[in-house]
């Protein structure tokens, strides 16, 4: 790919290429992407490294009940993603991507060596628990003080560098050129894949160390990559593209709604396409979007009275009295988005529970292979998921997507939402295999013999914990449809200035399925505690029903698949106006990259 875009990105450096708003631009393409996805592969494999454990590090070293560490990491995911959208405002409307990035690396280096001396310094966590005992001493107000501290500075690094990394990398690339948009898609791809392997490295090597090396060495180990990424990042600093910051996008939206509400009591137009206030700034980034007719109280703030002045440039007076149609028409693009991303929330939360509950699953199965002493770590049983998902790209691309593109004679062969729709589809049948690997698994362990116990548990099933691999792969799929759909999605119907805010609500949409997955689980835990059939969700499973537990998931998810059907019907993508067909798309797209 370097080889062939030699040309066209020396091209980049001329000025022809260079935007009048930021003529001092001189766009390094690949040249800076050792820094970019050099520093976004360290920190994935620094953070996802501390992350992907943490259940297991929470119960076994600071002593806490499983449902008590669940809800803490479905509470400090849900936070970290909700983070994301402050720092997306922060960074488009204060200090630009690049100083968000540093300061965010260095706040993630930081809580990751918190954590890491949690484990290292013995005053810093609760006392051994020896694997007789029933009951064991919990952390210290001080101690559960500093490893929160951790916590919080993770969520602080979150909140910069989730928003803004994708965007940043974008930045690099010229959008006017051909070699540009090529870099701009692949940039992408080796996002998706960086993630992937970092997960897949995080999920295997760094647990193996901290489940049967050392905690200390295991949480430090993730630090240093941290510190790694900051150093390579900050070494391209004379090379990048830095976009400054140019307010928020958001001002917009605030003034459509509030002068909506000043004039409530105007009728609508009857032909709004043709009386509505249509002024489109020449120095606007946005596409130009034409009329639709849903969210049609808005229309009113374009809505011109004898009271609204004009300037001689065409443009509103007032901005708080008076809207154009082309800021009403992308707050109504905020808008219907928002009924498929909280469809996308109730899907997550099937995702979150392989994070979760599986890891619990895989401790009391049989984890060995085959023959050998060698037992598969289990919280390495999510990698999993990483390989369906990681194999499932490919076979997409290059398979699947040109034979339906032949059959429907759309570029990405089905919409956007028919590939979220399929991931929310698959994400039920996942929940519903889990159900049954589940009850399997506990009938085993009562039925027949075990092999052993565990801690502060019970006993381990004779099932092999490779029946959790169809759940786990089933998982992998529905995200390489839903999520990577979202992701699209998103950046496609967002107005092209809200990119940032774009990329963050994919991580709030994980936020909000963290939140309900932990409110559903103290439901369900609380009002099945003295029920009939017993506690669902018990510390030992075997005494438990978690497998009814997941047939409410399952339940929940074949309502949600229901109502994103309703919703995809309704919706009308970006720019196509009473036309629907995502087609349509490839003329509205912008010739340049929003900032």
């Amino acid at each position: 790919m370097e080889k062939n875009d030699k040309g066209p990105m020396e091209m980049e450096k001329t000025p022809k290429a260079v935007t009048t708003d930021e003529p001092e631009n001189k766009y390094r393409g690949w040249k800076s992407m050792p820094f970019i996805i050099g520093n976004e592969t360290f920190e994935k494999l620094g953070a996802i490294g501390t992350l992907a454990n943490l259940l297991i590090y929470l119960t076994s070293v600071f002593n806490m009940k499983s449902i008590t560490a669940a809800n803490i990491i479905n509470i400090f995911n849900g936070t970290t993603n909700f983070a994301t959208l402050f720092g997306a405002f922060l960074c488009d409307t204060y200090f630009g991507r690049y100083k968000t990035l540093g300061f965010a690396t260095i706040a993630s280096f930081m809580g990751l060596l918190a954590i890491q001396l949690t484990a290292a310094i013995k005053k810093l966590h609760p006392p051994h628990c020896a694997s007789g005992e029933n009951t064991c001493k919990g952390p210290t107000a001080g101690q559960m003080t500093f490893l929160l501290t951790g916590f919080g500075l993770l969520i602080i690094g979150a909140a910069g560098i989730r928003p803004c990394n994708l965007a940043f990398g974008a930045d690099q690339f010229n959008p006017k050129t051909e070699s540009g948009k090529r870099g701009i898609n692949s940039f992408f791809n080796w996002y998706f894949f960086t993630l992937t392997f970092a997960q897949i490295v995080s999920l295997t090597l760094i647990v193996y160390v901290q489940s049967n090396v050392s905690w200390a060495i295991g949480l430090g180990i993730p630090a240093i990559l941290m510190l790694i990424s900051g150093a390579i990042f900050f070494m391209g600093s004379k090379m990048y593209v830095k976009v400054k910051a140019t307010g928020s996008p958001m001002t917009s939206v605030v003034r459509v709604i509030v002068v909506a509400i000043k004039k409530r009591r105007l009728k609508l137009p009857e032909q709004p396409w043709l009386s509505l206030f249509n002024h489109l700034s020449p120095s606007s980034i946005n596409s130009k979007l034409s009329y639709t007719d849903q969210f049609r109280f808005l229309d009113k703030a374009a809505t011109v009275t004898p009271q609204d002045q004009i300037n001689p440039d065409g443009s509103a007076a007032n901005p708080w009295k008076l809207c154009t149609m082309q800021q009403v028409e992308e707050v109504k693009c905020l808008l219907r988005v928002m009924p498929i991303w909280a469809s996308a929330v109730i899907y997550h939360i099937a995702i979150v529970q392989q994070h979760t509950y599986a890891v619990f699953q895989a401790l009391q199965s049989d984890r060995h292979l085959g023959n050998l002493n060698f037992k598969i770590p289990a919280a390495s049983y999510s990698v999993f998921l990483m390989l369906s998902l990681t194999l499932w790209i490919p076979i997409y691309d290059r398979i699947v997507v040109p034979f339906l593109r032949k059959l429907t004679g759309k570029e990405g062969g089905i919409t956007i939402l028919q590939r979220i729709g399929i991931g929310i589809f698959i994400s039920v049948l996942t929940m519903l295999v889990s159900a049954l690997v589940e009850e399997r698994r506990r009938t085993i362990a009562l039925t027949e013999p075990t092999l052993g116990v565990v801690p502060r548990r019970g006993a381990i099933s004779s099932m092999s914990g490779l029946w959790l691999i169809p759940q786990l792969t089933l998982a992998g799929l529905a995200e390489g449809f839903a999520s990577i759909g979202q992701v699209e999605f998103y950046y496609k119907q967002f107005p092209e200035n809200m990119r940032s805010i774009a990329g963050s609500l994919f991580f709030c949409g994980m936020a909000g399925s963290s939140y309900l997955s932990s409110f559903l689980i103290s439901i369900v835990h609380r009002t099945t505690k003295g029920a009939a059939t017993g506690n669902w969700l018990p510390e030992d499973l075997n005494k438990g029903r978690l497998d009814y537990f997941y047939y409410t998931v399952t339940a929940l998810g074949v309502l949600n698949f229901g109502y994103f059907l309703v919703c995809a019907k309704w919706y009308k993508y970006k720019g196509t106006g009473k036309d629907t067909l995502e087609d349509n798309l490839g003329s509205t797209q912008p010739q340049k990259i929003a900032v």
